[in-house]
């Protein structure tokens, strides 16, 4: 895992593989990767989760192409699947019911969204998120797209401190809480 200075000093090209195992999105990694250097981690992080949060729709469907279902066995050895197997590992002591009602939960849900329920698994059990997956599947289409567009850039934020090494100083992201409150006249994100 690079540190933060690592991965301002790379060369382009490299930081936006590295972004890319943390959001397949590639207006994502391109916008992210091109704001370097970052004078610190939760600036990185803040302006990540800001990225990920205004991708449009057929972006998003991008980057969940490369999420693998809630409660599905992770294969690869990729960052990108390691990522997901550690965010995913509460799964692991969930009981048969709770995996059963998740396959079942899941497969409703790509039935009624036409792609896979993303949700943040780091930091909840499975009975957190088959809730949350039952909740959801009563939303309609722009209410959903809003709440899976927020748990990529929670994702995302998580898998950026990961990168660069960092843990996690506070739970801004994984809250949902605003990446930056700091901003100029325009509304645009302070220069570096």
């Amino acid at each position: 895992m690079p540190a933060l200075d690592d991965f301002n000093d790379e060369p382009a090209d490299q930081a936006v593989q590295a972004l890319r195992a943390c959001n397949a999105a590639p207006r994502f990694a391109a916008e992210v990767a091109a704001g370097r250097p970052y004078r610190d981690v939760e600036t990185l992080v803040g302006r990540s989760e800001d990225v990920a949060r205004g991708l449009p729709w057929d972006e998003v469907l991008l980057a969940l192409a490369a999420h693998p279902r809630i409660g599905d066995r992770v294969e690869g050895d990729s960052t990108e699947a390691m990522s997901s197997r550690t965010e995913q590992s509460s799964l692991t002591g969930a009981d048969d019911a709770t995996r059963d009602a998740l396959l079942d939960g899941n497969r409703r849900y790509e039935e009624r969204f036409d792609h896979v329920f993303l949700i943040r698994a780091s930091g909840r059990s499975p009975a957190e998120m088959l809730g949350e997956l039952q909740r959801r599947l009563g939303n309609d289409d722009e209410t959903e797209r809003a709440e899976v567009t927020e748990q990529l850039a929670q994702i995302t934020a998580l898998r950026v401190r990961q990168l660069v090494g960092a843990t996690a100083t506070g739970e801004r992201a994984s809250q949902g809480a605003p990446a930056t409150e700091e901003r100029n006249e325009s509304g645009a994100e302070p220069v570096r």
